[in-house]
């Protein structure tokens, strides 16, 4: 049984939009969603036209929101926010735009903070596993390699 609803171009226009406020979207998110709606590609065209034009949709503002957000949120390194935009086909502009975001210091901080926390909460008594763990922890969480393996090492003294 498939029941999904079927939307004309300008109740989708309303959904989209409503969609957009609600959050900072980028295109690829708006595209991916026009097309659950069952949108046909021309459909999709003339609706991303209208909220580019009614500044619903703007790809700078959302790169800048998401590397804010995920920075000071879920303390993310700028390697993780720049992945995680390029999954999203975000420009190389948009892209350097949303890292001028992030002020230096408050990176560092921010950096220096999380490494030593880590390091703490690991109960690990083998030093190696133990600097492995805060090490794989930083990485994941997209910490740039020399940051971490030279945090590591000085924590570990």
């Amino acid at each position: 049984m498939n029941s999904q609803k079927t939307y004309t171009v300008e109740e989708a226009k309303r959904a989209i939009e409503r969609y957009c406020v609600y959050q900072e979207r980028c295109h690829k998110e708006v595209e991916q969603k026009l097309k659950e709606y069952r949108m046909i590609p021309e459909a999709i065209a003339v609706i991303v036209v209208h909220l580019l034009e009614h500044n619903f949709l703007n790809e700078e503002r959302f790169s800048r929101s998401f590397a804010r957000g995920k920075f000071r949120i879920k303390k993310w390194g700028k390697v993780r926010i720049t992945r995680e935009l390029k999954f999203r086909d975000i420009s190389a502009y948009n892209l350097k735009a949303a890292l001028k975001e992030i002020d230096e210091t408050d990176y560092l901080e921010t950096f220096n903070a999380l490494a030593k926390k880590r390091f703490e909460a690991i109960t690990e008594t083998n030093p190696y596993k133990k600097k492995k763990k805060v090490a794989d922890y930083l990485l994941y969480r997209g910490w740039e390699s020399s940051l971490v393996y030279a945090k590591v090492n000085e924590l570990h003294k």
